[in-house]
């Protein structure tokens, strides 16, 4: 057989019959994704609430709704962190075409075409067609909300912590430490210099003192890999016994949890009650929705509980060592903390703080780690909080994907061969190696049995 070359084409054919090009079958994780979409009606409903932001065929060409949507679910499916990667990945692929709907001929739309969409589409849009995501898991049965477990973590802002300016003058954090450098009698500071007046430094990456002028919403914070990044706080609320994602706000990194914790469960109630008020899924969920909330030690607070208690939710929130507290005046808090207590040290309550770790984890690394979300592209809290809410919704219809078809997301498609094979492989892996070593010791019968065992 004669060796192929590879062919130069000077300039693509002016002319090209359909049935030339290649056609390759659908993706079978996108076909049963958009079977699942149009059960519920996915573009009808996404068009009735993004109707009021057209203007009809006015200006340029617009992008339909439902094809927007599916953008963002690719972003969190393959792990795509930018829209511009989103657009380039689904130019690249006939079977992301498909899942968004375009024919073989049709251009793609660009990252700019995106992001307007993203601008003109509001944030109230985006949570309701994550109540959407949220209804639809909810008629599989995969909506309990009686129990929910809450967490916080970063996400990597994208701005840049050489570009803070100060909040009162505006200046750069390297003409201010200059400032300070000649203040101290250095009339021409070198690089070194400004280090170690910067390193001696009391409170030198406030919040209060320092801003990013790119993106005010971005604040200064630790990583959880000890590093200092300006950032953002992303909260969940999951369901303890589907692991569904019941609820996500975006706040501040500089704010307590003890701060945010009330909103994030306020959001939630009110997407459960969205669930609870619909004839279709009433029947699905508990009659007692959002009456238990888990959470970690950093939530424990004589507040925190009283308001849990004030709202009807039974808390179980980790209890830091703070050794003997005085109560004088704080009966109420006092009653709260070992109501609390009572119940983290009950086998239930043993059973939720360890499970809760584990779920909301889950989706801590499905959005940021493989979801590609852990270092946003955008700024602005309601430019980021729409695509966390999209990705909140591709998780939980992950969820109703993995009961269909066995797998929550499409890459763990290539698992499965692995799966089915690696006990075959094993088997033969072990006959090769058994044949190697007969083969051995007929060859080289005089040879002692540990030097061939080592051949």
């Amino acid at each position: 057989m004669a060796m192929g070359k590879r062919k130069e084409y000077a300039e693509p054919p002016l002319f090209i019959v359909g049935t030339d090009i290649p056609q390759t079958p659908a993706h079978p994780f996108y076909a049963k994704l958009n079977e699942l979409l149009a059960a519920g009606d996915f573009d009808q409903f996404v068009n009735e609430r993004c109707e009021k932001f057209y203007t009809g065929p006015k200006g340029r060409p617009s992008l339909a709704p439902g094809m927007y949507f599916r953008f963002l679910l690719l972003g969190y499916f393959e792990g795509i962190d930018s829209e511009r990667g989103i657009a380039w990945r689904t130019a690249d692929s006939f079977s992301l075409r498909s899942f968004i709907g375009y024919g073989i001929t049709d251009a793609v739309a660009d990252h700019s075409t995106l992001s307007r969409t993203r601008r003109l589409i509001d944030i109230d849009t985006h949570e309701e067609v994550f109540t959407w995501a949220l209804k639809l898991i909810a008629k599989q049965g995969l909506v309990s909300g009686k129990t929910a477990g809450i967490d916080a973590t970063t996400l990597e802002a994208n701005a840049a912590m050489r570009s803070i300016v100060r909040r009162d003058s505006g200046e750069s954090y390297q003409d201010f430490l200059t400032k300070l450098a000649k203040a101290s009698g250095i009339e021409t500071p070198t690089k070194e210099d400004l280090a170690k007046i910067d390193k001696t430094r009391k409170n030198k990456a406030s919040n209060e003192d320092w801003e990013n002028p790119h993106d005010p919403d971005a604040k200064i914070a630790k990583m959880k890999d000890g590093s200092t990044h300006l950032a953002h706080k992303a909260e969940h609320a999951v369901d303890m016994e589907t692991g569904a994602i019941l609820g996500v706000t975006l706040q501040a990194a500089n704010l307590g949890d003890t701060t945010t914790v009330m909103e994030t469960i306020n959001v939630a109630t009110a997407n459960l009650a969205a669930v609870a008020d619909d004839p279709r899924t009433a029947d699905t969920i508990h009659p007692e929705f959002m009456s238990e909330a888990v959470l970690d030690k950093g939530y424990h607070s004589n507040d925190t509980l009283l308001d849990l208690d004030e709202m009807d939710v039974r808390p179980y929130v980790s209890e830091p060592d703070r050794g003997r507290r005085d109560w004088d005046g704080k009966e109420d808090a006092q009653k709260a903390v070992y109501n609390n207590r009572r119940r983290i040290k009950g086998d239930r309550g043993k059973e939720l703080l360890k499970s809760r770790g584990e779920l909301v984890e889950r989706s801590f690394a499905h959005m940021y780690e493989t979801g590609g979300m852990r270092r946003t592209h955008l700024r602005g809290h309601e430019n980021i909080l729409k695509r966390l809410l999209i990705h909140s919704g591709g998780f939980n219809l992950g969820l109703a994907m993995r009961k269909l078809v066995g797998v929550g997301k499409p890459r763990r498609l290539q698992g499965v061969f692995l799966s089915i094979f690696r006990p075959m492989l094993a088997v033969w892996s072990a006959i090769c190696e058994w044949t190697r070593r007969q083969t051995a010791k007929v060859a080289f019968p005089w040879r002692p049995a540990a030097l061939s065992a080592a051949v």
